[in-house]
């Protein structure tokens, strides 16, 4: 079965999620909770879901530095 793009999309977006949760649980001993809220309410999660930016093509490590930043300081900028 071949995905279609919004479906590859889909899946990207939700394996980056899922990986970034887990990130916050071992770094931070945030509750799975507590991460999600985290994540659905951030910057990097609306920079994450416009797929115009591209950035759900990135490695999900790649995109929790920019949710650790945003973390840490507040702001994903």
């Amino acid at each position: 079965m071949i995905m279609t793009t919004q479906q590859l999309q889909d899946f990207l977006i939700a394996y980056a999620i899922d990986r970034m949760t887990e990130f916050l649980i071992e770094d931070y001993g945030l509750s799975i909770t507590e991460s999600l809220n985290f994540i659905y309410n951030s910057e990097t999660y609306q920079k994450l879901v416009k797929t115009t930016t591209g950035l759900y093509e990135q490695s999900p490590s790649y995109i929790y530095e920019l949710l650790e930043k945003e973390y840490k300081t507040g702001s994903a900028a």
